[in-house]
């Protein structure tokens, strides 16, 4: 919704909005040097994702011994997660800046990760692991699947301390000011992606998981994919598009665009794994 000035002259007279001024650094160590709060998010991603891993480990559900799991999580952060999600922001997001700027790819202290180039990214270190240590592909994406959505809870909530990623105009009693944007009150977009890409995914693929079907191998996979996706679309439609980009057919977003695909990946593995049948498959 676009705003027009006397409108924004007259809406403070009937809502107060909350003004954004959240620091994104939780205290600093020296000169440049920070702990700040989406690394600490990051950490608290990896850290559930472990925990979690480990009981699955210890119950036989999950292919990584538990003596393993540590280094695994390592290497699936900086391989899959970490790079995937650069490599994928730089190719998505930004080509021309790397174009211009081939040393755009290592200033990620610029900020600029892409959570669809961190999924492929994960994706294609799944395979290679699962290839090396003789392992089921489908055994190590359903486990990460049913913790991956700790990570994205946490990254999201960082998104809103940072002040990035912020929502469309909007007069909701909820709306935020992002001042480094503008005075206007806008979505807080990053906290609907928290809910829908954190909670609501989390709890949908561990209900799921409980079920007899969807103890099938890809079968959280599958529904990480699709719900992910619609989450995503969803969140969409309530954040400002990303500068610069435009729109396709004047209204889907590229996280839209990326996320369409991700359903078609869903219906794929509901196919190759014949999860459509109701007798158990591998």
């Amino acid at each position: 919704m676009i705003f027009s000035p006397l409108h924004d002259s007259i809406l403070p007279l009937f809502l107060s909005f909350w003004t954004h001024d959240l620091n994104p650094v939780i205290f600093h160590i020296w000169g440049p040097l920070a702990v700040r709060w989406y690394g600490l998010a990051y950490l608290l991603g990896f850290l559930g994702g472990y925990l979690i891993l480990r009981r699955l480990s210890r119950r036989g559900e999950f292919a990584i011994p538990e003596q393993e799991l540590s280094n695994f999580i390592v290497h699936l952060a900086i391989f899959g997660v970490f790079l995937g999600g650069r490599l994928g922001y730089v190719l998505f997001y930004a080509p021309h800046e790397f174009i211009k700027d081939p040393l755009f790819l290592l200033r990620v202290w610029e900020g600029g990760m892409a959570s669809h180039g961190g999924i492929i990214g994960v994706i294609a270190f799944v395979l290679w692991t699962a290839w090396k240590k003789k392992v089921s592909f489908w055994n190590l994406t359903d486990g990460l699947a049913l913790v991956a959505p700790i990570g994205l809870f946490f990254g999201r909530l960082a998104n809103f301390i940072n002040g990035e990623l912020w929502g469309r105009p909007s007069q909701v009693a909820w709306a935020v000011i992002f001042p480094k944007v503008d005075m206007q009150p806008r979505h807080p977009s990053q906290l609907y992606e928290a809910c829908g890409e954190g909670l609501l995914l989390f709890t949908a693929l561990w209900l799921i998981h409980a079920t007899p079907w969807g103890k099938r191998n890809g079968a959280v996979s599958a529904c990480f994919l699709a719900i992910y996706a619609l989450a995503r679309i969803t969140s969409e439609f309530f954040r400002t598009p990303d500068e610069g980009y435009a729109l396709y057919l004047g209204w889907i977003t590229k996280g839209q665009l990326y996320s369409a695909f991700m359903i078609l990946g869903a219906l794929a593995i509901v196919a190759a794994k014949k999860l459509y049948r109701s007798e158990k498959t591998t």
